[in-house]
């Protein structure tokens, strides 16, 4: 997010990026990551809830395939990756059980760098994906998705505005940082 003054209004410029920018060497004033991804240096405002994360196929996909009930059940199922620009390589399915954190690399024959071309290659029945819980719930609940292995899905802490410490501020970086602040519940 880059500020610009134009008095008297507010711009805000958002340029979207999947890779770990450095703020501060882009000259950027803020950037949005997930919580456990900013870096211990910078000040970070929460800016939404926890998200988590889920698995699902088609009707069209699964029809006739063992749904699977495990990380290791997935090396039978065709797989929708994401590849992130800045981990060099597929991003790794995230799952949880008893505390116990497992990561899995799924394999298919599709690979995209964002989520919407994702979610529409499940919908159209190309393999299972993984995508965020909010992303999906709209077709699950119309049926066009079917989730697998809620049990095994974590939650992640949700998005936050971070910044490098700065003596001065401007007022118009403040209100924007105090317009996007998502509610506290006694957690940053």
């Amino acid at each position: 997010i880059k500020l610009t003054r134009d008095y008297p209004e507010i711009n805000v410029e958002i340029c979207v990026d999947y890779g770990l920018t450095d703020i501060v060497a882009g000259r950027y004033d803020a950037g949005v990551r997930l919580g456990d991804q900013v870096a211990k240096d910078m000040i970070a405002v929460r800016i939404g809830p926890d998200l988590r994360m889920a698995v699902v196929g088609s009707e069209s996909y699964l029809a006739g395939k063992s749904r699977p009930q495990s990380p290791a059940d997935l090396a039978g199922h065709t797989c929708i990756n994401l590849r992130l620009p800045t981990h060099g390589g597929l991003m790794a399915w995230e799952f949880e059980r008893d505390g116990h954190l497992m990561k899995a690399r799924v394999e298919g024959q599709w690979t995209f760098n964002s989520s919407t071309p994702i979610l529409r290659a499940a919908l159209s029945g190309f393999g299972l994906a993984y995508l965020p819980e909010d992303m999906v719930a709209p077709h699950v609940q119309s049926g066009a998705l079917k989730r697998v292995m809620k049990s095994w899905t974590p939650t992640f802490p949700g998005y936050h505005l971070y910044y490098a410490s700065r003596r001065h501020s401007s007022p118009a970086f403040r209100l924007l940082v105090e317009a996007l602040r998502y509610p506290s519940r006694g957690k940053a």
